[in-house]
């Protein structure tokens, strides 16, 4: 094995008190990893994932799981580590996790026994790595994970409304793991268990530059950047000019290619962070390795209250990683890169095959997929094109034409029917997202799927109808979205299934106006959708869109874009996506007044709303204004 130790046996659980440390004698243990989450042992949860492929290194990983971060003695339960400890803020980023859109606490978080909200801290990876530090001075103190990889360069912070320093200056870490790193971290615990300076165990050997890819770590005045590295504008500037954290934000995306990507520079005073390029795609063999760890697919025994985000990934299978669809508001591309990974059709049928033998398993497997469900071994076809590009999506403004997408497809349509078909399983449902503009290019994946692995309803993203707003958003034009609700009709209907589509869609993002909203809310309308579940926009760090709403500059283009940013107007625009709901009557009415759109008014066909206020109808009675622009129309948008 690498680094020349042996796989230790794998526990049942890994621990996560001290007297099972003791009962498996691996006291001291080499790595403790302290988690935002309760420990659940599944793949979905990466905290079990890094433990479990550590132990197969032969290391021995305990997890310290949600301790009390009020004080340092919480730290100490495990004991000293003789590597490092190891802090995530869990699956995601805690402030997305303890917060909504309107930055008002969430009153449950799914990640902790019972569903219990106060469990962790605000900005959980630094308060917890400070707290490791209280407890043992002399330990690095290694981050990873969502909340770790999307700021580990001077980030737009939603909850705080300015731009951060890098999270490994607040967190005073030694080393930062960004990305799913099972070979990062591979490569990091055997170098500081070589004895290696854990805040640059790439520094000593030149040669190993190229292995030691999703790091970040920290310079001194005296340190050299690795040849070929590009500097972003620093932290002092970045803060303080919009203009030029739009050009950061787009240099930084460029750099998401690791077949090409470079090292990048950030200065923050008279130090600066470094990041490496993102980890290279692991090959098919080592993802199966990952996933055919012997998770018990359970919370630890220790728990008396079940832990919610479990049970709709309980009995599901993770196929891949990776997306390259590279939507502006989504995260997955910093995290788990752009190139798609993916398992062998075996490994993935004998996990479909094992899920019979777990406690409460029905014959259903909840969802076969990953970030999304139809890219599996989608990939660039030629290799010179591929180790070259730097575009932002293979698929927007238009479909790269070396991306392969139907013979894909075919593939997946013959791993879908293999699944059905093994003893026990009575159904292989796909509730992860699909990416409708490719499976419209197959109908043969559009029959298997609507006919066979459909539970009534099928959740889809087509986010906005707005062109505007879709080019902000880097989505397909409605006119695929029509394509595919026709395809999937017209297969439900051939075996006599009453099927559903549930479409998302996103309020507030940055390039939305009211008239946007308008004419979203005239085309659910004509299909009669009437919306239960509405998101609004919530910048997550580091994306695209997160950057639109702080500068109102696309990054992509420099061109100026509408931002709506006060709560009022952000519940306004939510108004819209539930027109029909009596408690946003007055609202959008009157909304529609100052637009200038009374036409959508009365009684008629096309009407959003009655002239009337219906029963339950709220708020303030709207003016007597039948005409006027709001300050966000599009024909006169505000000044920056």
């Amino acid at each position: 094995m690498p680094g020349g130790r042996k796989p230790l046996p794998q526990p049942a659980f890994l621990p996560i008190t001290k007297a099972e440390v003791v009962a498996l004698g691996w006291d001291p243990l080499d790595v403790v990893i302290v988690s935002g989450d309760a420990y659940v042992d599944h793949p979905s949860f990466g905290a079990a994932v890094i433990g479990r492929w550590l132990v197969r290194l032969g290391y021995k990983v305990g997890i310290l799981a949600q301790p009390d971060w009020r004080g340092p003695e919480g730290f100490k339960a495990l004991g000293k580590p003789t590597l490092y400890f190891g802090v995530t803020a869990g699956v995601m980023d805690s402030m997305i996790n303890k917060y909504t859109a309107q930055k008002k606490a969430r009153a449950e978080d799914l990640y902790s026994p019972g569903g219990k909200p106060d469990m962790r801290p605000d900005r959980c990876s630094i308060v917890y790595a400070n707290r490791v530090r209280e407890a043992y001075k002399d330990v690095p103190v290694l981050l990873g994970g969502v909340e770790a990889s999307l700021r580990r360069l001077a980030h737009y912070d939603y909850w705080d409304d300015k731009v951060r320093r890098s999270i490994l200056f607040d967190s005073k870490a030694d080393l930062l793991v960004y990305g799913l790193a099972e070979e990062t971290i591979a490569d990091v615990t055997n170098a500081i268990a070589a004895g290696r300076e854990a805040k640059r165990p790439w520094a000593d050997v030149r040669a190993e530059i190229s292995r030691q890819r999703g790091i970040a770590s920290v310079m001194g005045a005296n340190d050299v950047a690795p040849e070929g590295a590009i500097e972003l504008a620093a932290y002092e500037v970045v803060s303080t000019d919009k203009a030029e954290y739009a050009r950061a934000s787009r240099k930084f995306h460029l750099e998401t290619n690791p077949l090409n990507a470079r090292p990048i520079v950030q200065k923050h005073g008279d130090r600066a962070v470094l990041v490496m390029p993102p980890p290279l795609p692991l090959k098919e063999q080592k993802l199966d390795e990952v996933y055919e760890l012997p998770f018990k697919r359970a919370w630890h025994p220790s728990y008396t209250e079940p832990v919610p985000a479990l049970e709709p990934v309980k009995f599901s299978v993770t196929m891949m990683r990776g997306c390259f669809g590279g939507c502006s508001f989504c995260s997955i591309t910093e995290h788990e890169g752009r190139t798609i990974q993916s398992r062998s059709e075996r490994s993935i049928l004998n996990e479909v095959d094992s899920l019979k033998h777990l406690p409460g398993w029905t014959g259903i497997v909840s969802d076969v997929g990953g970030p999304t469900a139809n890219m599996w071994r989608m990939t660039c076809t030629l290799d010179v094109a591929e180790k070259s590009c730097r575009r932002l999506s293979c698929v927007h403004p238009k479909q790269c034409r070396h991306l392969g997408v139907v013979k894909p497809q075919e593939e997946l349509v013959q791993l879908l029917k293999k699944s059905r078909e093994l003893p026990g399983v009575k159904k292989v449902l796909v509730a992860s997202g699909i990416r409708y503009d490719l499976a419209v290019q197959s109908p043969e994946y559009m029959k298997e799927l609507v006919q066979h692995h459909v539970g009534g309803h099928l959740k889809i993203a087509p986010e906005h109808v707005s062109k505007n707003v879709l080019d902000c958003m880097k989505k397909p034009e409605p006119s695929t979205y029509d394509e595919f609700e026709a395809m999937f009709n017209k297969y439900s209907e051939e075996v006599g299934k009453k099927q559903f589509l549930v479409p998302y869609f996103i309020g507030a993002h940055p390039g939305s106006t009211i008239d946007d909203m308008i004419e979203l809310a005239v085309w659910l309308k004509a299909r009669g959708f009437r919306l239960r579940q509405v998101q609004d926009f919530q910048p997550t760090p580091m994306t695209l869109s997160s950057a639109m709403f702080h500068t109102g500059i696309q990054p992509a283009t420099n061109k100026e874009v509408y931002v709506p940013r006060s709560m009022k107007e952000k519940r306004l625009q939510k108004a819209f996506l539930r027109y029909h709901d009596p408690e946003n009557y007055w609202t959008v009415k009157q909304a529609l007044l100052d637009a200038g759109r009374g036409d959508l008014i009365g009684f008629h066909k096309t009407a959003l709303i009655g002239p009337h206020a219906p029963p339950g109808a709220d708020g303030a009675r709207p003016s007597d204004r039948s005409s006027g622009k709001p300050r966000n129309s599009k024909k006169k948008p505000p000044r920056r």
